[in-house]
């Protein structure tokens, strides 16, 4: 059981809920804490002063006041007039995630909503009635409206929802779940579709799997490395505290770790070879860096997890208006975990080309043939290769430079988190069948020096990917090895394997 109260969530209780259906509890402190901010809320909804989205309207529109007799409609109305997404559904697990992150938010006690909404979030969750999101319409400031407000939607028995593996009605499906709609009060509304929970929770599961590449990458680094018979003394721990980035130790460490024991290695040590080139020789430097971006995008994910992103805020016995739904600290770094996955697939890509290509080594069979001529070999997989890092240069422009003004100028600087995130997910595709080429490549150099073998280290990962993919023996389609391969490199299957 996970339990939230607004401030202890992980990324492993967002793992375990989103993927693994881990059911969700609200404690009982954060059910008091969302009582006391309901009662100030319902004071000041009562109440002469205009107090925005809880009597007046929204956006451009909040200068006009709306009777008490209406407030209830109103928050029903923003609601129905925000869910406009468009564009393929996310995710089971990205919208699962949304869910929790939102419930958490709401318990924290400071959004002024009854107890019963984020219990409704946790009912859906542990019920598994999925609502139907759309991954388009987001512009990332007053947070992710639309993808939250197709969320709310379901809670009231409208929109679309999947459940027991079919996509039904709202309504319908929160009928075969017993769970009853709820009728929303003042501020309910606005407090379910204003905030970061879309764009954290796509970015927020690709961080996940953007940390096992990085793993990854050097223990595939270190298989092509051996396979092209180079130097591990550039690996050298006392080179990295020379320039001390935690990133490039650890990258450093792993590779040494990896290659430790290697025959290969022990049969060209005294060999003239002073330097390797930049892909190898530089991978703690290049890899490093890709680390230290993820460890960055990751303090920031888990500061906001247990924030408070809607708009106003209920603080000290007042409603206070702001902007903390705004996503720019989440565009910014998952537009620069773009940036850090491409360069990460980029240098893969350079590795491939050097034990495929002729002229860059002189002891492996042109890429990696039995029968030049007759054979392409590994040929095609390099250029595959180049296409995804191509690609991925493309979507490594970042969006959060991308503002276009909304509602009637009032918001006139927006995030575009969402679409970093959008684009973030092909990236991290792209990089992880990148990863798998390179595996598969080296994996085949290194059964072309056969007798001699490379570390235990290697040696065991080989063995486990034969239950993958094949060994390569002869011409054949290699796309659904890719594919095998970077599926299983992604679930962690690596880290597992030499935990």
């Amino acid at each position: 059981m996970v339990s939230i109260d607004g401030s202890h969530l992980s990324f492993v209780d967002v793992y375990q809920v989103s993927k693994e259906d881990e059911p969700v509890e609200i404690t009982p402190a954060a059910i008091t804490a969302m009582q006391r901010s309901r009662a100030i809320v319902e004071r000041l909804a009562a109440g002469d002063a205009p107090v925005y989205a809880v009597n007046t309207g929204v956006g451009l529109l909040a200068d006009v006041r709306v009777p008490p007799e209406e407030l209830e409609q109103l928050q029903r109305n923003v609601v129905r007039s925000h869910a406009c997404g468009v564009g393929q559904p996310l995710a089971r697990e990205e919208v699962r995630a949304m869910m929790l992150i939102r419930a958490n938010v709401l318990a924290k006690g400071f959004s002024g909503i009854r107890p019963l909404v984020a219990q409704c979030l946790c009912d859906l969750l542990n019920h598994g009635v999925t609502p139907i999101v759309p991954s388009q319409g987001s512009v990332g400031a007053s947070g992710d409206l639309a993808p939250l407000a197709h969320i709310a939607l379901v809670l009231i028995g409208e929109g679309e929802a999947q459940f027991q593996d079919a996509r039904r009605a709202g309504a319908e499906a929160l009928r075969r779940a017993g769970i009853e709609p709820i009728v929303l009060a003042s501020k309910e509304g606005i407090s379910l579709v204003n905030g970061t929970q879309a764009m954290l929770a796509s970015g927020g599961l690709q961080l996940l799997i953007a940390e096992i590449l990085a793993d990854a990458a050097d223990l595939v680094c270190a298989m092509t490395l051996d396979g092209l018979r180079g130097t591990p003394r550039a690996f050298d721990p006392r080179l990295q505290q020379t320039r001390p980035y935690p990133g490039q130790i650890q990258s450093a460490a792993n590779l040494t770790k990896y290659l430790e024991g290697s025959q290969i290695r022990e049969s060209h040590i005294t060999c003239r070879r002073v330097q390797d080139a930049y892909s190898l020789r530089c991978a703690p430097q290049v890899h490093g860096a890709v680390r230290d971006s993820l460890a960055e995008a990751r303090r920031t994910f888990e500061i906001e997890l247990n924030s408070v992103t809607d708009n106003p805020l209920v603080i000290d016995e007042e409603i206070i208006s702001g902007g903390n739904f705004h996503g720019e600290p989440l565009a910014l770094q998952l537009d620069a975990m773009a940036v850090a996955l491409t360069v990460l697939a980029g240098i893969s890509e350079r590795r491939i080309d050097r034990l495929v290509n002729p002229a860059l080594n002189e002891e492996l069979p042109p890429f990696l043939t039995n029968h030049p001529g007759l054979e392409s070999g590994f040929m095609m997989l390099q250029v595959t290769a180049a296409g995804l890092v191509a690609e991925n240069q493309v979507l490594a422009h970042p969006a959060s430079t991308c503002s276009i003004t909304t509602s009637g100028n009032k918001e006139d600087f927006v995030s575009m988190g969402m679409t970093s995130a959008i684009k973030l997910k092909q990236v991290v595709r792209n990089t992880r069948n990148v990863l798998a080429i390179e595996m598969l490549t080296a994996a085949r150099a290194l059964d072309c020096l056969r007798p001699l073998a490379s570390s235990p280290m290697i040696e065991k990962t080989r063995m486990a990917l034969q239950a993958v993919s094949a060994p390569w023996t002869g011409d054949r389609p290699l796309s659904a090895d890719i594919e095998s391969v970077g599926e299983w490199i992604a679930s962690g299957a690596l880290r597992r394997l030499h935990a």
